[in-house]
C-alpha cells in the first residue's frame, strides 16, 4: 500500500469512528448558502479536528501541519466529503492566510497567527472586495495610514464572508496617497472586535446571511501586521487568491458529485429523466464534471477553473428547477422556507460573481494567459 493510500485509509477511518455521537447529527450541515446550519457545532467539531492534529495538513510540520503531499491533501478533501463531514468553519484561515503567512509572514507572524489558526482558536474573514471595486480589486480606495506605531484604517469592504463570525480580517488597502490601481497596497492583518469597526450582514437571496459588509472608521492594527512590505500588497494579494483556488476543491468537485447523483435520481423517481432534453443536459453535467476534476488534477489555471467550475455549477441549479417542475417556483414553507433545490439554484447565481466575477476571469485568460491585447482602460 502506497503512502497515499495509507494516509486516505488513516483519514477515513477517522472520521467513521469520530463523525458519530453528537458529532453525527453535523453531517451535511453548514455550506455555501447554510453556512448559518450549527455553526456552534460545527466550530466545536473543527476544534475536535484540531486536537486529532487533522486541520492543516498541508503546512509545513514546523507550523503545526502535517507535511502532507498535494496527493494527500487530495485524498483528505476527497475523504472528508465522501464522509458527509460538516462544512468547514475555518476555510478562510487555514487555507488562505495560513498559507500566505507561511510563504510570506515574518518569523513573529507565524508564530502570532499560525498556532491559533491551527488550533481553531481564531476565525479570519477576507477584506478584499469593495461597492466599485468588487472584482476589479486593484481599484480599492479603503486606505490606511502608518500613525506612531499603528496603522489607522477608514474604508468599507463588501461581501465579506462569515465576518460577523470572525476575529481577524486580512485587510487590501491603499496606504500611499495618489498611487493606483496596483501600486501602493499594502496586506493588513486587522482585529475586528475594536472601536471602529462596524459590521453589517447583508440578507442573500436565500433568506440568509453569511456575506457582510465591514466598515473601517479609524480602525487600528499594530505597524507589524503588514504582511511583506508596505506597497507590497498586490503581490501578497494574488498569492493568497493562489491559494483559496487550490487542491481543496476537489473536495468541493465531491460535493457537486452528491448533488448530480441527487438529481439524477429525482428526474428518475418524479419521471423528468424522460424527457430527452433534461437526459440530455444531465449527461452533459456529469461530463462537465468529469472534466472539471481531470482539470483540478492536473493543475487548470486558476482563473480557467474558477470560470468552469462557477457555470458548471449555475446551470446545476437552473437544471435542479427543470427536473422539480412546476412545483420549484412556491416556497417550502412559511415565510421563507426553501428546499435544497430552491437554495441550490438561489445560490448558485452567485457563483459567476464571488472570487472574481466571469467577466474578469476571461480577461486574466484573455491578457495573462493567452498573451492577448490588453483591454483598453480610460
Amino acid at each position: 500500500m502506497s503512502s497515499v493510500e495509507e494516509f486516505r485509509t488513516e483519514i477515513r477511518g477517522w472520521l467513521k469512528t469520530h463523525l458519530s455521537g453528537s458529532f453525527a447529527a453535523l453531517r451535511g450541515r453548514g455550506g455555501p448558502g447554510r453556512e448559518h446550519e450549527a455553526f456552534a457545532e460545527r466550530l466545536t467539531w473543527e476544534r475536535h479536528l484540531a486536537a486529532h492534529g487533522w486541520t492543516c495538513v498541508g503546512w509545513p510540520k514546523e507550523y503545526g501541519g502535517r507535511g502532507a503531499s498535494i496527493a494527500e491533501q487530495i485524498a483528505f478533501h476527497e475523504e472528508y466529503a465522501l464522509a458527509d463531514a460538516p462544512a468547514r468553519v475555518n476555510h478562510i484561515g487555514e487555507q488562505l492566510l495560513g498559507p500566505t503567512l507561511v510563504d510570506h509572514g515574518t518569523e513573529e507572524q507565524k508564530a502570532r497567527f499560525l498556532p491559533p489558526i491551527r488550533a481553531v482558536e481564531e476565525l479570519w474573514c477576507q477584506g478584499y472586495s469593495e461597492p466599485g471595486a468588487g472584482s476589479d480589486l486593484a481599484a480599492v480606495r479603503t486606505r490606511a495610514t502608518l500613525t506612531g506605531g499603528s496603522w489607522v484604517i477608514d474604508g468599507q469592504k463588501i461581501w465579506t464572508s462569515l465576518a460577523h463570525e470572525a476575529q481577524w480580517c486580512f485587510v487590501l488597502a491603499r496606504t500611499e496617497p495618489g498611487s493606483r490601481r496596483h501600486t501602493g497596497l499594502s496586506y493588513l492583518l486587522v482585529p475586528l472586535d475594536q472601536p471602529g469597526v462596524e459590521i453589517r450582514p447583508i440578507v442573500q437571496l436565500t433568506g440568509t446571511s453569511e456575506f457582510n459588509e465591514v466598515f473601517f472608521d479609524g480602525a487600528v492594527t499594530d505597524a507589524a501586521h503588514v504582511v511583506g512590505a508596505p506597497g507590497d500588497g498586490w503581490r501578497i494579494a494574488m498569492a493568497t487568491l493562489g491559494y483559496e483556488r487550490g487542491v481543496s476543491t476537489l473536495g468541493q468537485q465531491v460535493g457537486f458529485r452528491r448533488e448530480l447523483d441527487a438529481l439524477v435520481a429525482l428526474a428518475r423517481r418524479n419521471g423528468a429523466a424522460a424527457d430527452p432534453d433534461i437526459r440530455d443536459r444531465l449527461t452533459r453535467a456529469w461530463a462537465g464534471l468529469e472534466a472539471l476534476r481531470a482539470g483540478a488534477l492536473r493543475g487548470t489555471d486558476p482563473s480557467a477553473a474558477k470560470l468552469y467550475w462557477s457555470h458548471w455549477h449555475r446551470d446545476l441549479g437552473e437544471l435542479a428547477l427543470e427536473v422539480c417542475g412546476p412545483a420549484a417556483t412556491l416556497a417550502a414553507g412559511a415565510p421563507y422556507e426553501l428546499d435544497d433545490w430552491q437554495r441550490l439554484f438561489l445560490f448558485s447565481r452567485a457563483d459567476t460573481v464571488y472570487a472574481g466575477s466571469s467577466e474578469i476571469q476571461r480577461n486574466i485568460i484573455a491578457e495573462r494567459v493567452l498573451g492577448l491585447p490588453k483591454e483598453p482602460r480610460p
